[in-house]
């Protein structure tokens, strides 16, 4: 059951991945390789399978959404043999953390026995009660690799990775925004 729980957020989860002002995107590239030689990309595919738990509206909005952006680079989409390879891997990841807050009840500098009696130098009883609350979370991550197809090699990484924030309502601008996040290091600039 727990699983089901986890797949049936994960669509939730990539979607909310594109509040671009809280996604964490790191990348990673072969500097050796000059990228102003690739003219065309094509599909691999989803690594592991993992877009078994996307629908196909989904799975096709965030490829389309790749695709837009890679376009915008002037890279030609094919269906077979471009000289670019593109991996698409999506995971949801159920976290807990734990926060602590700790209450202090004193019964103040005379020991809350009256006025004026005691030392007045922190004498007095006193508790304290310490709280402990699990929050359970999603973190989703969205990784895309680009292979150079004749070489076989990983040239370029990209991944995202956000606390999920459940809102269907903007899954197409969201999936938009994911898209031009994770690729906006890419060493291939947008052509104006």
């Amino acid at each position: 059951m727990k699983n089901k729980m986890i797949a049936g957020a994960f669509i939730m989860a990539l979607f909310s991945l594109a509040a671009c002002s809280s996604i964490t995107v790191t990348t990673d590239y072969d500097k050796t390789v000059d990228f102003s030689k690739y003219k065309t990309f094509e599909y691999y595919g989803w690594t592991d399978e993992s877009d078994k738990i996307l629908n196909r509206f989904d799975k096709e909005r965030i490829e389309s959404a790749f695709g837009e952006e890679l376009k915008k680079r002037n890279l030609k989409y094919v269906k077979e043999d471009g000289q670019l390879v593109v991996s698409l891997y999506i995971v949801v990841d159920q976290k807990t953390s734990t926060t602590a807050y700790t209450n202090h009840y004193g019964m103040g500098p005379y020991g809350g026995y009256g006025y004026g009696y005691g030392a007045g130098w922190g004498w007095g009883g006193g508790s304290s009660t310490t709280t402990y609350s699990d929050h359970d979370y999603l973190v989703g991550t969205l990784v895309l690799d680009v292979f150079d197809k004749k070489t076989k090699g990983l040239v370029w990484q990209g991944v995202g990775q956000k606390t999920v924030n459940e809102n269907p309502d903007k899954r197409e601008k969201n999936v938009e925004k994911l898209a031009a996040a994770i690729l906006k290091d890419f060493p291939i600039k947008i052509v104006e």
